[in-house]
């Protein structure tokens, strides 16, 4: 579905600058290292004595008292009415290594996004493989963005009443210096905000359950986005034909990211937006945090008005952010952050399958001597909660 649109050369705002090929990658290594720091165990943690009491334990054990003891150790999970049993790997405990993993924990979280990465990585061959060889990937994945704009634009026309083209010719026209702020952006808020959101999370969640539970639903949000991208690989708003009228705003005079524009980067995954699926994950994250549904409900908060008002903003603001960022840059059309509210939904409530996957962790720790570490969130609450205590 071809607008009518002039093609000129219009003002589409400052792109990013060069020094982010460079500086991306050192903002987020700092953030990484910054992680472990902030999250370390330290010695005065009620936890970590408790670990190091049960670690010592094991290393005065014979081997067969501490295989016998592991089992002891051993804990079970039912998920979907199947019961899965991970034995414990504390054995390895007093092992170098895990003595290390053990003092910073937040090592096993920069783990998890490695694997996410690879996986990520693969879905580029895998859509080019599974595409008709005769029509060959481009075109199935330009076909399915034309039906994408002709289901929002005639069919579903009521639900977008906006069209992508208009919005991003909204600030083209009127505001250059809000789209420049918006390919400055593009992608600072995905990878390093992300992991920035994660690293906070991990230190401020009250118990490392509820901070699972956002992680897992974020990781199968992202499961979910990569299966679409190998079997339906879609074309970005940016390079659909110029009749479309669609301008490459993020890239200008090849000013791009090391996020999106490395060899591994799938131009064709723009359904579902993973942008917007970290987006609504983190916003629902900054709704629950705020303690506003526990006050609604009726329940008892200790988290001040003012706290509640600003993580409040921020659950709605950001989101509203990342979406606008995305539509206005021609990266994702509407569609694609519908889907991804859809998709993070459907991983909230299906996210404890991924609990499946834990004896392949302890299979993991097997072969490498490991023992999975004790994560420090909810110490810093342990820590208050002692302070508070008299003497």
């Amino acid at each position: 579905m071809a607008t009518n649109f002039t093609r000129e050369t219009p003002d589409l705002g400052k792109p990013q600058l060069a020094s982010h090929a460079w500086l991306e990658p050192i903002v987020v290594v700092g953030i990484m290292v910054g992680s472990l720091i902030v999250n370390r165990r330290r010695d005065s943690s009620k936890s970590a004595n408790e670990e190091q009491a049960r670690f010592g334990d094991y290393a005065l054990l014979e081997e067969g008292d501490a295989q016998l003891a592991s089992e002891l150790h051993a804990k079970s999970e039912t998920v979907f009415g199947l019961r899965i049993k991970t034995p414990d790997s504390s054995r390895w405990a007093h092992y170098y290594h895990s003595r290390i993993l053990q003092k910073l924990p937040f090592l096993v979280e920069m783990f998890y996004w490695i694997m996410n990465y690879l996986f990520y990585s693969v879905t580029k061959g895998v859509a080019q493989w599974l595409s008709p060889a005769q029509i060959g990937v481009v075109q199935v994945a330009r076909d399915h963005a034309i039906d994408i704009l002709n289901f929002e634009h005639n069919t579903a026309s009521w639900v977008f009443p906006i069209q992508e083209s208009d919005f991003q010719s909204f600030f083209i026209q009127n505001h250059p210096s809000i789209l420049t702020m918006f390919n400055r952006i593009y992608s600072l808020i995905h990878i390093p905000g992300t992991v920035l959101f994660l690293s906070w999370y991990y230190y401020v969640a009250k118990d490392h359950a509820s901070f699972a539970l956002a992680r897992r639903t974020m990781t199968l949000g992202n499961l979910a986005a990569f299966l679409v991208f190998c079997f339906y690989p879609c074309m970005p708003p940016r390079l659909l034909p110029d009749s479309y009228g669609f301008y490459d705003t993020v890239r200008q005079g090849n000013a791009e990211s090391i996020w999106v524009g490395g060899k591994s980067v799938n131009q064709f995954a723009a359904m579902p937006s993973l942008h917007f699926t970290y987006a609504f994950v983190i916003g629902c994250t900054f709704l629950h945090y705020s303690g506003v549904l526990q006050r609604l409900r009726g329940q008892s908060t200790q988290t001040s008005s003012l706290t509640q008002f600003g993580f409040l903003a921020l659950a709605i603001c950001y989101p509203i952010l990342v979406l606008s960022v995305i539509v206005a840059t021609a990266n994702h059309y509407w569609l694609d952050a519908v889907v991804a509210i859809f998709t993070v939904t459907l991983s909230f409530y299906c996210n404890r399958i991924l609990i499946l996957l834990l004896p392949l962790e302890y299979a993991f720790c097997w072969c490498l001597r490991l023992a999975k570490p004790v994560p420090t969130t909810g110490d810093r609450a342990c820590r208050k909660r002692a302070l508070q205590v008299p003497r």
